[in-house]
């Protein structure tokens, strides 16, 4: 079985936080017993902390503040500078929680479904924020599982010009990471938890099951 461990040793652009207070959330999450409100209210939060750790070398720029009793220099964020995309539709939940910390981050959207037959992602929408191209893309989806939704969508944004991408997820599957991080070294993939693995169904084992229901209480 591939630990987190050994998954961060085995590709330096997997980060997997595996932290007390985000496997504490996590465990509520996978709860059949959380209720959609509950289930919104975590992804959000979980995704928050994503964040603070995805954002930690976000382009910033100095200036002169003046306090109540000098001025002094300090660091403060591009504009511009970040847009997230959301996987339609579970990566929608993911959203809040990075504007929770970043208000102005640009958001675009990419529309992927998984063919229940052959599992292999298909593109159905598109919409992403002017100028893309000169801003870090943080791609949105809470499971990843077998990485063909991800490579997809990263694979779009690379033609349309996005020169740095990151991937954020809530609950990852190896075998997802291990696609995503071979298909594209280039981008740094952040998930919180790695979970065991994929059922024959394409299923992340244990998960949580399908997080795009349990957000919007569509079953």
């Amino acid at each position: 079985m591939k630990t987190a461990e050994n998954m961060m040793k085995q590709f330096d652009n997997v980060t997997i936080l595996n932290h007390p207070l985000i496997n504490h959330k996590i465990a509520m999450l996978r709860s059949v017993d959380t209720k959609t409100k509950d289930f919104r209210e975590l992804v959000e939060e979980i995704t928050m902390l994503l964040t603070y750790e995805a954002f930690k070398d976000v382009p910033t720029h100095e200036v002169e503040i003046t306090t109540p009793l000098t001025k002094c220099k300090q660091q403060m964020v591009n504009e511009n500078s970040i847009a997230v995309v959301p996987v339609l539709r579970a990566g929608l939940g993911m959203v809040a929680g990075v504007h929770t910390l970043f208000p102005t981050a640009k958001v675009g959207h990419i529309g992927m479904y998984r063919d229940e037959e052959t599992l292999e992602p298909q593109e159905y929408y598109c919409k992403l924020p002017q100028g893309i191209q000169n801003m870090r893309a943080i791609v949105l989806d809470p499971m990843l599982a077998t990485g063909g939704s991800a490579a997809a969508a990263i694979d779009l944004l690379k033609r349309k010009g996005c020169k740095e991408i990151r991937q954020m997820s809530i609950i990852a599957a190896p075998e997802g990471v291990e696609k995503l991080a071979t298909a594209h070294p280039d981008v740094k993939i952040f998930v919180a938890v790695l979970d065991q693995k994929l059922n024959e169904n394409g299923y992340i084992l244990p998960g949580l099951g399908d997080a795009g229901d349990r957000l919007f209480g569509t079953k």
